[in-house]
């Protein structure tokens, strides 16, 4: 067992003994100390609400995740590093660094959050609650790198690990095997500049054509643009997203897909596109 010392107060409220057991059913691991499950389920939201509601006289900090997805990062990285130089002994470092990319990314945290249901469990404060905080990319994320170091404290890393290799790895890395290899596009807009090089054509620019939604909740709606050759007309493609950035990410992957497959020369190189 490791031992962490930790000063500040454990979230006052413990998480229900059912609530305890079909989380620890759904990680595969039972905790010694239901307390770290506890704080790594507390949003920071939720631990300050939780200080300024106490007398002040016994006002003390309450511990909330935040120390905890900070360890667990590191563990996952370390962890996702391991497992990808053993199973694809045959990938350069660039396509390692691609592929550890895409399963510690938020995007994919986010979803082995759900599939465990985490959001369910998160301790979060009324405003945070009101605004979806659990349906949240980045609080999910969080949680998950939260849930790991709890679990690296509590059993050791060989826990932590078994954890992150059955529900952050398997799957994704199971799925690329299967593939023969093959890397799924990370970056759309990477991927785009580096096609309409290849084809002779301008860099893409991406407009942001409309903002929706109120403040906590925004709906960005983004173009991605690309000149033809000796032509006024372009390639263009609009999409949706969260953020100007994810936006930006989909219109890039419509018109990446727009452009069709790549083709091969007699070099192995690809120049395909539009004639």
């Amino acid at each position: 067992m490791v031992l962490f010392p930790n000063e500040l107060a454990v979230p006052a409220v413990l998480m229900a003994h059912h609530d305890i057991a079909e989380l620890e059913t759904a990680l595969g691991y039972r905790f010694r100390d239901p307390a770290l499950l506890a704080q790594a389920l507390t949003h920071s939201s939720q631990a300050r609400e939780m200080e300024s509601q106490a007398p002040a006289e016994a006002r003390q900090p309450v511990s909330d995740n935040e120390q905890l997805e900070f360890l667990g990062d590191a563990i996952l990285s370390l962890v996702a590093s391991e497992e990808l130089f053993r199973r694809f002994p045959d990938f350069r470092e660039g396509e390692l660094s691609k592929l550890r990319a895409l399963v510690v990314s938020e995007k994919h945290l986010a979803q082995v959050a759900r599939d465990l249901q985490l959001g369910e469990h998160l301790r979060l404060g009324r405003g945070e609650e009101k605004s979806g905080g659990r349906a949240k990319a980045a609080l999910l994320a969080d949680a998950v790198e939260a849930v790991l170091a709890a679990v690296y404290l509590d059993g050791g890393f060989e826990e932590a690990r078994g954890l992150v290799r059955r529900a952050v790895l398997g799957p994704e890395l199971d799925n690329v095997e299967r593939q023969g290899g093959s890397l799924p596009v990370l970056d759309f807009k990477s991927a785009l500049q580096e096609r309409t090089q290849g084809l002779g054509l301008p860099q893409p620019i991406y407009v942001l054509v409309k903002e929706t939604g109120p403040e906590h909740r925004k709906t960005f709606t983004v173009e991605a643009r690309v000149a033809q050759r000796d032509t006024a007309a372009k390639l263009a493609s609009q999409a949706e997203g969260a953020t100007k950035k994810s936006a930006e990410q989909q219109a890039a992957r419509q018109l990446l897909e727009s452009l069709g497959p790549e083709k091969e020369t007699a070099n192995g190189s690809g120049r395909g596109g539009p004639k």
